[in-house]
């Protein structure tokens, strides 16, 4: 998850503006809000030292939706979001969470999102440039249920391997929480909703925040020597560095979930043979993806040398102008790998580990190696 859009009309603000504003933040639009780039110690900085302690992310910008079948049953209401995600979300256990997507007709992806079983209602966490279009597509499309945005809520990613222990300064019981674990929690004498999960390929948590009390909660985390706050800067490359899929770059209607490589996505039960196979926009061009396999493929790339290739490069099979076979779709240096890394799309007879292609960089061929994801081992807590 996390998208991208350059709209230039005025700019939203999340409830911690003042806060990053305090904290001397260089602040971008991005998605429609006023949002922190980056903060006094730097992308590279603050990239390290999420990798090494802990990060503190404002993502209020993202969208939280309650999901709730009028019936007052869970089942009802994950039946009926299946419909529209070929996701198994009717298995989800309570407290549990899930990463999914919308589909269209074409088997393209309207947008990722997590999905978490609450007890009689669902939580949708969706990407913020789609946010207004996904709550109106789950109303159209969700007759039975209501659909709400929650607007007076914060959501901020505490990202690394000092995350646990610093949560654990205000609720001790989080040791016992695994990844996509998610849980009611007393933070500083606020109600929030802990998830064990977050987008940097580190252990970590999302924590849902009453907006009013947001930068309380903020600052009361920040307070700890180990926890910085971090930008979207890092943000970026952190989970370029983890392999995950920025919407709008790496993943869009274009793309079906198998191309771009998300097919551990899909449940047993959701593919053909399984009990709810199908059903939802896009089946038989995902299903025929499934079976037959993808024409290209996402994949890691591993440009030679220091030089980072960037988004919207072309890709090409031989150092020679012809026709491109590819694009890059993310590209940066990756702090903790100490050299460029990028993801793109390939033919599917190029997407094996080892496969070498060229990124035209300014006129220039530059070697790439198709490489397994993520760049980084990630440290989930299982």
């Amino acid at each position: 998850m996390g998208d991208q859009t350059n709209d230039q009309t005025v700019l939203k603000q999340t409830p911690l503006h003042a806060l990053h504003l305090s904290l001397n933040a260089k602040m971008v639009p991005f998605a429609g809000y006023d949002m922190p780039v980056q903060y006094p110690l730097g992308v590279m900085k603050e990239h390290l030292h999420t990798r090494a302690a802990a990060g503190l992310f404002d993502v209020s910008h993202m969208g939280q939706v309650i999901v709730r079948a009028r019936s007052g049953s869970y089942a009802d209401g994950a039946l009926a979001l299946e419909k529209l995600v070929p996701v198994d979300i009717l298995g989800l256990k309570e407290g549990r969470q899930r990463y999914g997507f919308f589909t269209n007709e074409n088997g393209g992806i309207l947008d990722d999102l997590m999905i978490t079983n609450r007890g009689d209602h669902l939580l949708v966490v969706v990407n913020a440039a789609c946010k207004d279009d996904d709550v109106a597509y789950m109303k159209a499309n969700l007759a039975d249920c209501d659909v709400t945005l929650l607007e007076d809520r914060a959501l901020v990613a505490l990202q690394g391997p000092r995350a646990e222990a610093v949560l654990a300064e205000f609720w001790p019981d989080v040791t016992g929480m695994k990844f996509m674990d998610v849980r009611d929690v007393t933070i500083h004498d606020v109600s929030c909703i802990v998830s064990r999960s977050g987008y940097s390929g580190e252990d970590g948590f999302e924590i849902s925040i009453p907006a009013d009390k947001a930068e309380h909660v903020a600052k009361a985390l920040l307070e700890d020597p180990h926890c910085e706050a971090i930008g979207l800067g890092a943000r970026d490359s952190l989970r370029l560095e983890a392999g995950l899929c920025l919407y709008g770059n790496d993943i869009d209607t274009s793309t079906s979930p198998i191309e771009a490589s998300l097919e551990w996505a899909i449940q047993k039960v959701r593919r053909p043979g399984g009990a709810r196979a199908g059903g939802y926009p896009g089946a038989e061009r995902i299903e025929e993806d499934l079976a037959n396999g993808p024409v290209r493929r996402r994949v890691g790339l591993k440009p030679e040398g220091k030089a980072p290739v960037r988004a919207h490069a072309g890709l090409f099979a031989e150092e020679s102008p012809e026709s491109p076979i590819g694009e890059v779709t993310s590209g940066t240096f990756g702090p903790s790998t100490e050299g460029p890394v990028a993801m793109g799309y390939v033919p599917a007879s190029l997407a094996e580990p080892g496969s070498r292609v060229f990124a035209e960089v300014r006129g220039k061929y530059l070697p790439l190696t198709v490489t397994a994801l993520p760049f980084i081992t990630p440290t989930y807590k299982r």
